[in-house]
């Protein structure tokens, strides 16, 4: 067994668990495609946030139970959705209004790869198999308060995503606040990147060794924990 296998890592809905529980009371929060529209279903029960999809809801709740889809309700991510008592729908460019009138507090994305200087590559990668898409990627970039992203911490190569400098066009320079991957929590900050919750089984040293930008941690960096969420 190598090093790696005996660390903790976290699932892609422990990922969300571990995010939405940041999310503050009141907050307007977008939730990109992929991973971050998990996070509806993660958010704890004493607090009211009111989730945004670009493709024109403001109420987004958890998904729906199997046999209780509504096909006219589907998220970003066309995934059936729920909408909470007081949810509005409305057209696209309405939507678009919200976001990029700084209305949202905070965009829950997906990457391919952030940088030491907090930005963001998500929209393509280069390769002609996969089409790119940078849907509404770049407006909510620039249009949220705070840009949280949510991805795993290599490649299915082993590589670092996150990197010294992005190798792949840019979605938008400087706007990554936080990063929550399934290693670690990780603050991007003026003095660089500051790890506040690490893997259980994971050293410094060997969480570097996974990051191709230089870390620091803080003085009480804790367990990276979640529970086992369905």
């Amino acid at each position: 067994m190598s090093a790696t296998e005996t660390i903790a890592r976290l699932s892609r809905r422990q990922v969300a668990w571990r995010a939405a529980q940041d999310i503050l009371d009141g907050w307007y929060v977008n939730l990109g495609i992929g991973l971050p529209t998990l996070a509806a279903n993660f958010v704890p029960a004493d607090r009211e946030v009111v989730f945004h999809s670009e493709n024109g809801l403001l109420g987004v709740g958890p998904y729906p139970k199997p046999g209780e889809e509504n096909p006219d309700l589907i998220n970003a991510t066309k995934e059936f959705v729920t909408l909470l008592p007081g949810a509005s729908v409305f057209k696209h460019s309405d939507s678009f209004t919200i976001i990029r009138g700084g209305h949202l507090d905070l965009a829950m994305l997906g990457a391919f790869e952030v940088s030491k200087d907090g930005d963001l590559a998500n929209w393509t990668t280069e390769d002609l198999r996969f089409p790119p898409g940078v849907g509404g990627a770049m407006d909510l970039a620039v249009g949220a308060k705070r840009i949280w992203i949510l991805m795993e911490h290599t490649t299915r190569k082993g590589e670092s995503k996150i990197r010294n400098a992005c190798g792949y066009p840019l979605t938008a320079a400087g706007v990554v606040t936080r990063i929550y991957t399934d290693l670690a929590v990780i603050d991007v900050t003026p003095d660089g990147l500051l790890v506040r919750d690490m893997a259980e089984g994971l050293t410094p040293d060997a969480l570097q060794a996974l990051t191709e930008a230089p870390l620091s941690f803080a003085a009480d960096v804790k367990v990276l924990t979640a529970p086992a969420v369905e």
